[in-house]
């Protein structure tokens, strides 16, 4: 390590592994490393980032806040890599002594758009207005449709807030998929709308429970 640029490779959607891994992280620039580079795909508590009601914690955060006691190596701060995480303002959860760097995974959905026969009849769907907010710049040329969704309790209902499906082959695009409960609901007013085909895609599909199952046999032209 010692006078070596060192990027470690983080997972740490599971939180048992937590801890071992900050432990090594914490050590790399005690170790003499010149630099470090920290690759976090997924920031695993990215999803809660706002307090709504008192006593809610901002779990977002918390991880920033881990992060960010990282030692400087001989360069400086360690550079935290994350791809499309939940809000663009989580950068801000962390202290100078981390550099986060947020990038993207939505030109490889571009390359694949690129590919698919009549990509003049591609629309780009989000499924709530936060994807929209993070995403739509991505997408100019495309038409876009917004939904709006509303959670009663488990249930989830969405509609179509602004833009129009009808024979078109729409893509949903959003940053991550839990169960895919917005999604399915996302699909079904789509194609309800007058959509010829209906796609997906998301950087980080999370699946507890083997939920992915769901969508083996759904509707999906495609699942990227």
């Amino acid at each position: 390590i010692r006078g070596n640029d060192v990027v470690f490779l983080a997972s740490m959607e599971n939180p048992r592994n937590i801890f071992e891994q900050l432990s090594v992280i914490y050590a790399m620039p005690r170790y003499g490393a010149r630099s470090l580079t920290i690759v976090l795909p997924y920031f695993p508590t990215a999803t809660k980032d706002r307090v709504d009601e008192e006593g809610e914690i901002v779990t977002a955060k918390t991880l920033a806040r881990m992060f960010s006691a990282t030692p400087l190596s001989m360069h400086g701060p360690a550079r935290l890599v994350i791809f499309d995480i939940h809000a663009l303002q989580e950068r801000f959860y962390f202290d100078d002594t981390v550099v986060p760097h947020m990038a993207s995974a939505i030109h490889l959905l571009k390359e694949q758009l690129a590919l698919q026969d009549g990509p003049d009849d591609i629309a780009i769907a989000f499924p709530d207005e936060g994807a929209w907010k993070r995403f739509h710049r991505f997408f100019e040329g495309y038409p876009q449709i917004i939904c709006h969704k509303v959670r009663q309790g488990d249930k989830r209902i969405v509609t179509i807030k602004e833009g129009d499906p009808r024979d078109c082959h729409v893509v949903i695009v959003d940053d991550l998929v839990m169960t895919g409960g917005t999604l399915d609901e996302c699909t079904k007013v789509c194609f309800a709308a007058g959509a010829k085909k209906v796609s997906a895609f998301v950087t980080h599909a999370v699946f507890p429970q083997e939920s992915w199952k769901h969508f083996v046999k759904d509707k999906l032209d495609n699942f990227w």
